[in-house]
C-alpha cells in the first residue's frame, strides 16, 4: 500500500509536531517553511526558555472558537501526552509554579530534539519556500513563490497567524485557507502591549508597579481583571496583566469602541481601609506637604501625577487636606484610568486572535470545506492566555492533525 504523501505548510510548533507524528505513522512528509530555518518562533517563547505548557491547562484559558471544539482538542492530546512526547525526545520537563519548561531553560533544546527526530524519520524540510496557492485535482498541487510545485494527497496548513512576522507567520495562511473555501474571522493582535494618549506617560516611562489591571467599557462594565507587574511606557502600558487583557482591548479598538484600563494600586485594601491608611499618615505626619507625605507609599514618579489628577496643590500640608480631597486621592489610587487608543503592531504581539472559524473544522482537524486538508495552531480562531497555553494548543493540534492525516 502506498504511503500517504503529506505536505505540511509551515515549520512552526504545530507543523513540526505534525511532521513527527505523521512520519512515525508511516507517512512520507515534506515540510515547507517560508523562513531560512524552522522553529524560529519556538526560540522566542518563554523569553527564550520555551514555556512548553501549563499544568493548569483548561478550555477556559482559551478564547475564540467554541468551547466544545477546544475541549475536544485538549482531551485528545492533553498536557500529560505533551510531557510524555517531549520526555521521549530527550527533554527533562520542570514545573515552575504551573508553567513547564525544559530543565535546561533553553528554547533551543526543544527545537534541537525536534530537529533530531525529524532527521531520524527522514522528513524532508525545504526552507526559504513560500507557498502561494494550492490546487486540488485528484490530489493536491502546492505552488510556491519561486515557481516550484509539490505534490501530495494530504495537506496540513500550519502557517500560523500574523504575530511576529519576522519569525515566520505573516498571515499568508489565511489567504490560502480562504481560497479553499474557509471563512476567516478578522485577525487581531493579542498578548500585546496597549497604547494610550495620556499626557503624563512620558514622565512614567520605565516605572513598574504591582497592581490590579481591569479592562472596562464606556459604561464601566468590568470585562476582565489581572494582577501582577505593570510597566508604564512612553506609549502606554505593558507587563503580564496587560498582555492577558489585551485581547479584549484589541477587539474593542478594531470595532472603534471606547475601552479603558483601570489600575488599582492597592488591590489588597478596600476603599475604606485605604482611606483609613491615608488618615493615619496625614495625622501622624501633619507637618509634611502632601507631595512628601506620599513618599514611601507609592512610586515617587507617580506621586505628582496622582495628586495633580485630583486637583490638590502639591504643596498643601497634610493637616489641611479635607475629607473630600482625601476621598479623591483614595478613588484615583483605586481607579487610575487610562483610555486605550490602540495596540502595538503585529511584530510585538505574541499571538493572533481570529482566524479560520472552528465551525468549518472537524474535531480531527480536517476541513469541512475540503477533504484531506487539515488545519493546526494559530491559523484556527483559537488563542490562549499567556503562560504556555498557546504552545500547548500548537502541540495538541499538530499531533492530532499529523495522526489523522497519516491514516
Amino acid at each position: 500500500m502506498a504511503k500517504n504523501k503529506i505536505i505540511i505548510i509551515g515549520g512552526g510548533a504545530s507543523g513540526l509536531v505534525a511532521g513527527i507524528v505523521a512520519a512515525r505513522n508511516g507517512a512520507k512528509v515534506t515540510i515547507l517553511e517560508r523562513k531560512d530555518r524552522i522553529g524560529k518562533k519556538i526560540l522566542a517563547t518563554g523569553n527564550g526558555r520555551c514555556n512548553l505548557t501549563n499544568m493548569n491547562c483548561l478550555p477556559d484559558n482559551f478564547h475564540g472558537g467554541n468551547n466544545e471544539f477546544i475541549k475536544s482538542i485538549l482531551d485528545q492530546f492533553n498536557v500529560n501526552k505533551t510531557l510524555k512526547f517531549f520526555t521521549e525526545l530527550g527533554i527533562y520537563p520542570v514545573n515552575l509554579n504551573g508553567k513547564v519548561y525544559p530543565n535546561s531553560l533553553q528554547a533551543n533544546s526543544v527545537l534541537d530534539v525536534i530537529r533530531f527526530e525529524l532527521e531520524r524519520l527522514k522528513v524532508i524540510i525545504d526552507c526559504n519556500t513560500e507557498v502561494v496557492s494550492i490546487e486540488k485535482n485528484k490530489n493536491f498541487i502546492v505552488y510556491t513563490k519561486d515557481n516550484k510545485k509539490y505534490y501530495g494527497n494530504k495537506i496540513i496548513l500550519a502557517t500560523g497567524g500574523k504575530s511576529s512576522p519576522d519569525l515566520g507567520s505573516n498571515g499568508s495562511g489565511f489567504n490560502i485557507a480562504k481560497s479553499l473555501g474557509h471563512t476567516i474571522k478578522n485577525p487581531i493582535p493579542s498578548l500585546v502591549q496597549l497604547k494610550s494618549n495620556a499626557a503624563f506617560l512620558k514622565q512614567l516611562k520605565g516605572v513598574k508597579i504591582n497592581g490590579l489591571a481591569k479592562i472596562v467599557d464606556e459604561n464601566n462594565n468590568l470585562m476582565r481583571e489581572e494582577y501582577g507587574e505593570i510597566l508604564f511606557t512612553d506609549y502606554g502600558i505593558s507587563g503580564p496583566p496587560i498582555l492577558q487583557i489585551s485581547r479584549i482591548a484589541s477587539e474593542y479598538i478594531y470595532k472603534n469602541k471606547t475601552v479603558f484600563v483601570d489600575i488599582d494600586f492597592f488591590n489588597q485594601l478596600s476603599y475604606e481601609e485605604l482611606d483609613q491608611l491615608l488618615v493615619n499618615r496625614f495625622t501622624s505626619m501633619p507637618y509634611k506637604i502632601i507631595q512628601d507625605n506620599f513618599i514611601g507609599l507609592i512610586n515617587k514618579r507617580l506621586i505628582n501625577i496622582i495628586i495633580k489628577e485630583t486637583g490638590i496643590s502639591l504643596n498643601k500640608k497634610s493637616s489641611d487636606i479635607k475629607k473630600e480631597e482625601r476621598h479623591k486621592l483614595v478613588n484615583i489610587l483605586k481607579q487610575f484610568r487610562l483610555k486605550i487608543t490602540g495596540t502595538n503592531q503585529w511584530n510585538q504581539s505574541q499571538v493572533t486572535a481570529g482566524g479560520v472559524i472552528t465551525n468549518e473544522i472537524n474535531y480531527d482537524l480536517e476541513s469541512k470545506q475540503m477533504k484531506n486538508i487539515y488545519l493546526t495552531g494559530e491559523i484556527i480562531d483559537v488563542d490562549g492566555d499567556c503562560g504556555g497555553y498557546n504552545l500547548q494548543w500548537s502541540w495538541s493540534t499538530g499531533a492530532i492533525a499529523g495522526l489523522k492525516a497519516s491514516k
